[in-house]
């Protein structure tokens, strides 16, 4: 294993994507989240390289192949120690399903032995390798649960106590963790250690997050004060998995694992079941943690450990503080014409067919995506009013100006939404980490919509996810955003022709556009159905309404540089595409330049090449950049074969600067790819 921190990435990207295609992209956004480097395609190439010549030496050379525009690492999956943690965790949910908990104990005992610290705990993360690690520590630790709450089921709560103790010190506000520490506490005859642990972790959620306890452990607690005699509550159903992939079984209630052999008073009491049996949420909906300690810990955590507070009966369930209701949604575009398909795609996404679903363990997400100016903020706020009254806790709003120079700081967009959701500026961390954590908190149990306009890259809001599942995240971007794995993505084109010509004549006034039919099918067309061009034609015909719509067509039609026309005020096309231009490296911006020699026929990379006379596997890179940024669209025909086309107006910014680099006195250096 290399020892630079930047192969390992490539390496541990490439084996938990093992079997499956790994983009050059993806890889890239991996290493270089923010802003690549010039001469990132090369330094990437030259890492593969490296390690096809480590595997070489082991004789595993076939191991890793190239594919068209990445690389595919072939490895049994029963090869992989990720592999068999899962499949033991899921064996062992399905004998916990089955009733068989002695069993469903010793394979969870078998998954978790083989961690041996945090995940890729010698590796640097960037966007995807870090929703990976976080899948995999929060599986990790929903699998110690749920060992322990099968250990309780087989009366082995003296036994755990120690081990839950040094637990709730590492995660002093995980409720569930304090609820199994209580339960166990009060089987083995320590009632009033297992109140004080309440009511040390309510001081401490009080002090910190300025929130009381949820409404089931302040019941296990009123259940524990009263000490009523009942029978004991048989334990819920677990579901059955529902796919291949490691599932989570609801937890049982707090007091459903109280009963059981507990002594209180040297006589056996069972307690009284709650009122009603909502299960706590199971830990994979709550906020991230550190990654937990080994399964068996020694007994170095005594009572000692718990915060002696004075023992005073608290009220026996408290209703949570309300949030604020922020409705921080942008206004609405004037005139907003078609785009029904996406939208119709992304509402069910984001909420389903009705109320949102609240069966998943993670927020639903939708990603619109797009080249410059297609729309792409237009069709996310439109769509963001008009899910509002699925989500009544509130709407909030950031635009990270990701195509920007000087993207927003996360942490600065985290702290307005904490104020928006009313959190005292004073209890306000000033860490990212700790900001998104009283985030998640404060918006779990609610559902909001957080709306995220122009994102540089997935990295950019690794903290501004909610984690409630009844919460929605829609965001907007000109890149994929690949690493948003879990996300329904809609890539924006142009509208169709029938669209492209009402945008017109919302705008120019539908009279004119009658009245000049051909002239106005030809204005649509010579801007590309570009939505933003047409907004700004659109806007000049408005304010001149002397001038026809055929002097337009034929001005546009003559002009060298359309993008002149394509321009009204604070709308402008081609400051567009510049930002995005300017956040490529010397090399694509050097093919992007001479691509747009290739006219708007599409071409595959293998012409690319030929015209440039650069190799097909090392443009390939290049292309699929500026494939991910939009200044290329991509096409697979029926021959399987991958084109990629420029659309009308990308070409004609791409000819100016090819133009403009031309006529500087460096040309001769500049023209070239690098």
């Amino acid at each position: 294993m290399p020892t630079a921190p930047k192969p390992r990435q490539v390496i541990s990207l490439l084996m938990l994507r093992h079997n499956t295609v790994v983009q050059a992209s993806e890889l890239i956004d991996e290493l270089w989240p923010e802003l690549p480097p010039p001469s990132a395609v090369t330094t990437l190439q030259t890492y593969i390289y490296k390690f096809r010549k480590l595997l070489l030496k082991q004789g595993l050379g076939n191991l890793l192949q190239t594919q068209p525009g990445g690389y595919t690492l072939t490895i049994p999956s029963s090869s992989l120690d990720v592999s068999l943690f899962e499949s033991r965790a899921e064996k062992g949910q399905e004998l916990l399903q089955q009733g068989d908990s002695e069993a469903a104990v010793a394979c969870f005992e078998e998954a978790l032995a083989m961690w041996r610290g945090p995940a890729l705990a010698d590796v640097e993360t960037g966007g995807r390798l870090f929703s990976y690690t976080t899948r995999l520590e929060e599986l990790r630790f929903r699998i110690l649960e749920l060992r322990i709450e099968a250990d309780l089921e087989n009366g082995r709560h003296r036994e755990l106590i120690s081990e839950l103790k040094a637990l709730v010190l590492a995660h002093p506000l995980h409720e569930h963790l304090h609820g199994l520490l209580m339960v166990a506490l009060h089987r083995s005859g320590r009632r009033h250690e297992a109140l004080e642990v309440y009511q040390s972790l309510r001081q401490k959620m009080i002090d910190e997050l300025g929130l009381e306890p949820g409404k089931e452990l302040a019941r296990l607690q009123h259940t524990l004060l009263s000490d009523s005699p009942a029978e004991p509550q048989e334990p819920p159903r677990r579901p059955t998995p529902r796919s291949a992939a490691p599932t989570v079984p609801a937890a049982p209630t707090m007091t459903a694992l109280v009963p059981a052999d507990a002594p209180v008073g040297g006589a056996p009491t069972p307690l009284a079941p709650p009122p009603s049996g909502l299960p706590l949420p199971p830990a994979s909906c709550a906020p991230a943690l550190p990654p937990p300690p080994a399964p068996r810990l020694p007994p170095a955590a005594t009572g000692a450990g718990v915060a002696q507070v004075p023992l005073q009966p608290s009220p026996p369930a408290v209703v949570r503080e309300s949030i604020g209701s922020p409705a921080q949604l942008p206004a609405g575009l004037a005139g907003f014409v078609g785009r029904g398909d996406v939208l119709r795609e992304l509402e069910a996404a984001l909420c389903g067919p009705g109320e949102p679903a609240a069966d998943g363990t993670a927020a639903h997400i939708g990603v619109v995506t797009g080249p410059p100016g297609i729309g792409k903020s237009a069709v996310a706020v439109h769509l963001a009013h008009t899910l509002r009254p699925h989500f009544p806790d509130g709407q909030l709003y950031a635009d990270l100006r990701g195509s920007s120079a000087e993207p927003r700081d996360p942490s600065e967009v985290l702290r307005g939404f904490l104020r928006a959701l009313e959190v005292p500026p004073a209890r306000i961390p000033e860490g990212v980490e700790e900001c998104g954590a009283l985030f998640r908190s404060r918006t779990a149990g609610c559902r909001v919509l957080v709306f995220l306009d122009d994102v540089a890259s997935s990295a950019q809001i690794r903290h501004l996810l909610p984690a409630d599942p009844r919460c929605a995240l829609l965001v907007t971007g000109r890149r994929r955003m690949t690493a948003l794995v879990e996300a329904e993505r809609v890539e924006l084109g142009a509208p169709s022709p029938e669209e492209a010509l009402e945008i017109l004549a919302v705008l120019a006034g539908r009279q004119r556009v009658a009245r000049e039919p051909e002239a106005a099918h030809r204005i649509v067309e010579l801007l590309g159905r570009h939505p933003l061009a047409l907004r700004c034609v659109g806007g000049r015909l408005a304010a001149g309404p002397g001038l026809s719509l055929s002097t337009l067509a034929d001005r546009l039609e003559a002009t060298p540089r359309i993008l002149d026309v394509a321009r009204l005020g604070e709308l402008d096309v081609r400051s567009r595409f510049a930002a995005s231009y300017a956040g490529l490296g010397h090399q694509e911006q050097g093919v992007f330049r001479l691509l747009g020699m290739l006219g708007e026929t599409p071409f595959t990379a293998s012409q690319a090449a030929e015209l440039l006379g650069r190799p097909v596997r090392e443009l390939e890179s290049v292309l699929e950049v500026l494939a991910d940024n939009h200044l290329l669209a991509t096409d697979r025909c029926a021959d399987g074969i991958g084109r990629y086309v420029f659309d009308r107006l990308t070409r004609a910014f791409a000819r100016e600067c090819l133009e403009e680099t031309l006529a500087a006195p460096t040309a001769a250096e500049e023209v070239g790819v690098g």
